[in-house]
């Protein structure tokens, strides 16, 4: 069976579909959207993913967008190893999680991580296609937070605001990790690879403490690390000099963000 992902090496929503193609050892083709010079936005990837997102999963033809659905799909599809708990229960719990995730966080994150991450290198572009790629956004509330940002960093009203969404999300995994082993039950599952690429982000934007500060979602995250899926999805498509300039950007700010972290 044809599988082709678009994606992008950081984009989380990219590594939590890639962390389930990995776990689940599917084969795909890799076709890379470059988010920066805007990709994303070209016409024929629209006609794909009218929401100018990656990723995008083209299966037999069928296309499939959104990535908590891509992976809910692809434990459907491919129901070998299963990825969400048999007792109902523990599954409820687990698809609470990724709803908060996909209604709160993830575009908390891309708040945080314009403002930080990708910022120096997104002032650095002609002002003209800055303002292109921002206006190409579909959504009004996220392309007036980008602009935002971009233009003020950590000190854009929006900040405060998407990096406790972001930390709500880190307690009430913390909380989880408590009665189960893994997010979504006794083993690696969606959820645990839906919440990954969002604690990784925090903790390339030189906030590792707030993941410290939280000893269950730590040893997770650490756990998460050493899965052999994690290096295949994961750690082979970070690029040393961009984990370096996140994490460079998040050191330069940190003392205006520490105090929003407590």
């Amino acid at each position: 069976m044809a599988l082709a992902l678009y994606h992008n090496a950081i984009s989380t929503c990219s590594q939590k579909v890639r962390l389930v193609l990995a776990h689940k050892g599917i084969e795909f083709e890799s076709k890379d959207v470059d988010l920066i010079s805007g990709g994303q936005h070209d016409p024929e990837y629209v006609k794909l993913n009218p929401n100018h997102v990656v990723p995008t999963i083209v299966h037999d033809g069928a296309v499939l967008i959104e990535s908590t659905a891509i992976n809910e799909y692809l434990d459907d599809a491919f129901p070998e190893p299963p990825m969400r708990a048999a007792d109902p229960v523990v599954r409820h719990a687990g698809r609470l999680i990724t709803k908060l995730l996909d209604e709160k966080a993830h575009s908390a994150t891309g708040v945080v991580t314009f403002a930080i991450g990708a910022r120096k290198i997104l002032l650095q572009q002609p002002e003209e296609v800055r303002e292109a790629n921002i206006a190409a956004i579909p959504d009004p509330v996220y392309r007036e937070n980008r602009r935002s940002v971009i233009e003020h960093g950590v000190k854009a009203p929006p900040f405060a605001g998407a990096l406790r969404k972001m930390l709500d999300l880190f307690d009430v995994a913390e909380d989880q990790l408590g009665r189960t082993a893994w997010l979504g039950g006794e083993g690696f599952g969606i959820a645990d690879a839906a919440v990954l690429p969002y604690v990784l982000r925090l903790d390339h934007l030189a906030m590792t403490p707030t993941i410290e500060a939280r000893p269950k979602l730590a040893d997770w995250y650490g756990r998460v690390q050493a899965l052999p899926a994690y290096e295949t999805a994961v750690a082979k498509y970070l690029a040393p000099p961009i984990v370096e300039m996140f994490r460079a950007n998040g050191e330069e700010v940190w003392a205006d963000v520490e105090p929003l972290t407590r």
